[in-house]
């Protein structure tokens, strides 16, 4: 029998099990028809050489063509961006704005946006952000929604105030994704500790860009991540805290787990590789001197911690499997820019205040965890496959068709360069498939690098045969119910 593509001689990587070399895997019509240790034919074969064949990359936060960051990425150049670094699936936003109550309307828009520039390279779905939410609008708009575009989950924030929901509003949402069997993810900082700190900087005029740091202490996250916690709990729903930054916080979702609660941690590159000096304008990780403002790059919400010993916090939660999945929160705006990072400048004066919040990193997630993580011997393969691709494909609906390599599952794949293949390289920008004018990895090592990803059998891009390859054939993905919560007691009588 012949196969549309055959991959062979490399080692299969599970979130459980690392297969021996010896299989091959074999491809029809975008599918994995088989595994097996007789040799295979096909139109196309693929000799992984010994390296790692792990399933495509999952990455379930990422910001793309957002009004609140005209100077982004879009469709195109973000999904290009993500298959040049070994992610197949993407999980962007669709943004309730202010006084819009129309929640099919919004999602339609969002499709607009992704087929307005020829598609995507990858497949995707959409979360929701619900931004004002009211009675009618939870009890009807909302599940005509989530059942017509088979949407489940829903991000929410606690600080922000286009987006912060009262507590009260935080459990009427929790009570609405309970009884429709959505995946709360919650951005958690104390919106209250982060305005009086604001405040008093803005009065002694100390507006620089590290001060953004100082606006937005762990104990911000810290209470934040508690209260979520705990309003969570009296509804009984699962939730995850995303971009999770600090030890205090995530200690009170290791209690919660402890617990047996369906309580999930998210954290990003950023949090295990940047401390809060990137921010200072004399720091030396700067490409060009004389621009006191390049610590703008740099700003993001929760900020970058201050020590490194606040980034060896993270990367143990994330080695003890308190987190739950590794994320990039790629949510770009060029520096470069009136309407980017720069536009915190206001006549040669920075206010960090005004300066968008987010990083690029959507191309840089898979590679930064493997070269630091798995090939460090920090992280286990398999470890590193849990975090990347199968607890979000679990924790998304998408565990029928993504997030491993087995029979009957969609054929995405991320092929890495076998030990002492691949020439180590120092990263510079230029090197992104991204439309941003900067990465704030600038200049770190890397020893490997995606050197296939395939998508449902095409293979989209190849890098030692001109990158980015294939057409954008990126599909939107219907999902199901996470598989991560498990069933959840009766609900209380009072709620119903």
């Amino acid at each position: 029998m012949s196969y549309d593509l055959v991959i062979y001689n490399g080692r299969i990587v599970t979130a459980s099990d690392i297969l021996p070399s010896s299989i091959y895997i074999g491809i029809n019509n975008g599918i994995i028809e088989t595994l097996t240790t007789s040799k295979l034919s096909g139109k196309r074969e693929i000799d992984a050489e010994g390296g790692y064949i792990m399933p495509g990359g999952v990455d379930s936060h990422v910001h793309i063509d957002q009004d609140n960051a005209p100077a982004g990425d879009n469709f195109e150049s973000g999904s290009r961006s993500a298959v040049a670094g070994g992610t197949t699936t993407i999980i962007p936003f669709a943004i309730q704005p202010k006084k819009e109550y129309d929640l099919l309307k919004v999602v339609e828009e969002y499709h607009q946006r992704a087929n307005k520039h020829g598609g995507s390279y990858c497949d995707y779905g959409f979360h929701l952000i619900i931004s004002e939410p009211t009675p009618e609008m939870l009890e009807k708009t909302f599940p005509a929604v989530c059942n017509k575009e088979a949407i489940t989950s829903v991000k929410v924030y606690t600080t922000y105030p286009r987006y912060k929901l009262s507590d009260e509003q935080l459990l009427q949402i929790f009570l609405t994704n309970r009884k429709n069997n959505v995946t709360t993810m919650v951005h958690a900082e104390n919106s209250d500790i982060i305005d009086f700190i604001n405040n008093k900087l803005m009065s002694k005029k100390m507006t620089d860009p590290f001060f953004h740091t100082v606006s937005r202490p762990q104990l911000a996250e810290d209470e934040a991540s508690y209260r979520a916690i705990s309003l969570a709990k009296v509804i009984d729903v699962p939730m995850l805290i995303v971009h999770m930054s600090c030890e205090s916080a995530l200690d009170h979702v290791k209690k919660a787990q402890t617990d047996l609660l369906p309580i999930f941690a998210e954290t990003c590159p950023q949090y295990l590789f940047l401390t809060g000096d990137y921010l200072k304008h004399d720091c030396c990780h700067h490409s060009s001197q004389g621009d006191e403002f390049q610590g703008a790059k740099y700003i993001c919400s929760p900020p970058l911690r201050a020590t490194q010993q606040d980034l060896e916090a993270v990367w143990k939660n994330l080695i003890n499997g308190t987190v739950t999945v590794f994320s990039s929160d790629h949510a770009p705006s060029n520096y470069d820019h009136p309407l980017g990072k720069k536009k915190g400048l206001v006549n040669g004066i920075p206010h960090f205040k005004d300066v968008p919040n987010g990083l690029p990193g959507i191309e840089t997630r898979l590679p930064l965890l493997f070269c630091y993580g798995v090939e460090k011997g920090r992280i286990t393969p398999q470890k590193f496959v849990e975090l990347t691709a199968t607890n979000p494909a679990k924790l998304y609906g998408l565990s029928e068709t993504k997030g491993t390599i087995g029979v009957g599952l969609d054929a995405d794949f991320t092929i890495w360069y076998p030990e002492g293949k691949m020439e180590r390289f120092s990263l510079t920008n230029d090197m992104l498939h991204h439309s941003i004018d900067y990465t704030p990895y600038e200049g770190m090592e890397f020893t490997n690098w995606p050197r296939y990803t395939i998508l449902r059998g095409n293979v989209c891009f190849d890098r030692d045969n001109g990158g980015v390859v294939g057409d954008k054939v990126g599909n939107y993905l219907r999902r199901k119910g996470s598989v991560l919560a498990g069933s959840r007691a009766k609900l209380n009588p009072i709620f119903q």
